[in-house]
């Protein structure tokens, strides 16, 4: 596992219920801007259940996830509001 995917397993992991963030987001947070795409690679192929993937999505507020009915459901979990896939509530962090 390079550096890169291991800050942002480490980035998403400190999200909290409630906190939408997007790919971008946490390129940045994770060291390196304009990763977005990336990020999601890591996501789909890196992350486990122990980390909440579900709330990180598009920056718009889309749903892209290969796993998208499964991010839907944990979102409405964790309170969120959507409008088909796009989250409307709570607004997405952004870089």
């Amino acid at each position: 596992m390079t550096e890169f995917e291991r800050r942002v397993l480490a980035v998403v992991g400190e999200l909290q219920p409630g906190q939408l963030v997007s790919y971008g987001w946490v390129a940045s947070e994770a060291g390196k801007p304009g990763a977005a795409r990336a990020v999601g690679n890591v996501l789909a192929y890196l992350s486990d259940g122990n980390r909440p993937w579900w709330r990180v999505v598009a920056a718009n507020g889309q749903i892209v996830s290969p796993h998208r009915a499964e991010q839907r459901a944990l979102l409405l979990e964790d309170g969120a509001v959507l409008d088909g896939d796009r989250v409307v509530e709570p607004p997405v962090q952004r870089p």
